[in-house]
């Protein structure tokens, strides 16, 4: 059976209260805030550990909560989460925060805590549970827990044999040595590195990840860029690994994105993932997260990523905006299975003769009956995505027939472009052109290059190497 994945850290309590605001107070230029929603969720480690247990598997959080009514509030929100606490005494309040948003946005944040507080009581149940876990994540708030010398005794042992990420904090103490990874965002790694807080760059983020790595003596270390995605970083003479965030549409609440980060990250590892998809799998939960709404959305899955807000056009619609503007419009067609030099050579002069160009591409039933069986090596919809990706592309759109005759008859271009060396006249594309007055041209093409001949030298390489 599966050993659960144990979070170690400081909880606390968050409070968001939502309203609406459409005056300002008459005593004091401020917005009143009435229509009040209260939510309670569990903060910090709390909150890593709910994220965990939605992945699916046990989880345990190991804690510290006062005996008053927001620790009691905590253990109750993760109990119904399905996650196992094992606390221990916080002398004083449990520290609660309090967000007042409106529209989407925070007007303010209230933090109850204890100004000094006192170390918490680590028992011997919860490094009972340390030891017990199939990986750890320290969610390290800075209140004082991931710094006491039992626990990161524990920790220290687990990390001889099981995962443990490390989500490190300003004020927390630094990563057991052996750490699997450690997730600072950008501003806390040039912060622990010492580096200035204004080289906000991957380069920047890359050099104090190679030097937290080596003095944490860590295995990796994942530098959270927020919409910039992440950056792993391993040992020194390594190349690091940029993993960029799809786009998420609307900005949304990133209030737990890096708890969101971390708990996927340590769920995946686990199950046994490499880092490297393990900081894949987090980038891509992460910004789930947020555009699902932050921690208003808990009550929902995190759902992928919307598309971007201005999708590429139709190819119709395409060539009705060129068409209103007088423009000429251009289009190409073939299979462009393993784009190559030769096209393009071919969509660089087409583009260049109008004021648009659509490609038009078999589908992959079209070239199996032209070409036989093996081809396409591309499916289509990765060709539709390379061609879409050029520069020189305005729209591509897809035809099933042995022929474009169809998709050329609804589009109607100007010109019809073809790469290569005959002429006009043996085009059957002419005539259905000069129906509307549209005119079959041919561009040089490349000699030499063919997705034929790059599969006939291939099988040539591969064959020569077999037998040697």
């Amino acid at each position: 059976m599966r050993r659960p994945v144990v979070v170690v850290g400081d909880a606390l309590l968050d409070r968001d209260l939502t309203g609406r605001a459409d005056r300002l107070s008459p005593d004091a230029p401020v917005p009143v805030v009435c229509g009040l929603s209260e939510v309670e969720r569990p903060g910090g480690a709390g909150l890593a550990a709910l994220l965990a247990a939605r992945d699916g598997g046990e989880v345990v959080l190991v804690t510290a909560l006062g005996d008053d009514p927001a620790g009691r509030r905590i253990a109750e929100l993760l109990a119904a989460a399905g996650v196992r606490v094992v606390a221990g005494q916080l002398p004083g309040r449990t520290p609660a925060k309090e967000r007042v948003r409106v529209a989407g946005q925070s007007l303010l944040r209230l933090d109850r805590e204890e100004a000094a507080p006192a170390p918490p009581v680590v028992t011997g149940a919860m490094t009972d549970a340390v030891r017990s876990a199939g990986a750890v994540l320290v969610s390290d708030y800075g209140r004082g827990l991931a710094a006491d010398p039992a626990l990161r005794a524990a920790v220290t042992a687990a990390a001889r044999d099981v995962a443990v990420v490390w989500d490190p904090h300003p004020r927390g103490s630094d990563p057991v040595p052996g750490a699997r990874l450690v997730t600072p965002n950008l501003a806390e790694a040039l912060r622990f590195a010492g580096h200035p807080a204004d080289g906000g760059t991957i380069a920047a983020a890359a050099r104090a990840a190679l030097e937290l790595t080596d003095r944490w003596r860590v295995a990796g270390v994942a530098v959270t860029l927020g919409a910039g995605g992440a950056l792993l970083a391993g040992a020194a003479d390594g190349v690091p690994l940029v993993v960029p965030a799809p786009p998420i549409g609307p900005a949304g609440d990133p209030c737990g994105a890096g708890d969101r980060f971390a708990a996927t990250a340590a769920v995946r590892l686990a199950a046994g993932a490499l880092p490297s998809e393990a900081v894949t799998a987090a980038v891509a939960a992460a910004s789930g997260y947020v555009a699902a709404g932050g921690p208003a959305g808990l009550s929902t899955p995190d759902r992928p990523p919307a598309p971007p807000a201005a999708p590429a056009p139709s190819a119709p619609e395409v060539v009705r905006r060129v068409r209103a503007r007088g423009g000429t419009v251009v289009a190409t067609g073939g299979c462009f299975d393993l784009l190559h030099a030769g096209h393009v050579a071919t969509l660089e002069a087409a583009r260049r003769l109008g004021d648009c160009l659509v490609v038009c591409l078999n589908s992959d039933a079209s070239i199996r009956r032209l070409k036989g069986e093996g081809r396409p090596l591309v499916p289509e919809r990765d060709r539709v995505r390379v061609l879409a990706a050029l520069e020189v592309v305005d729209a591509v759109t897809v035809f099933g027939e042995d022929t474009p005759h169809a998709v050329l008859d609804a589009l109607r271009p100007d010109v019809w472009v073809k790469g290569g060396d005959y002429a006009g006249p043996a085009l059957p594309e002419a005539e259905l052109l000069a129906g509307w007055g549209g005119q079959v041209v041919v561009v040089p093409y490349l000699a030499g290059r063919s997705t034929t001949r790059l599969v006939q030298l291939t099988e040539v390489t591969t064959a020569g190497r077999q037998d040697g």
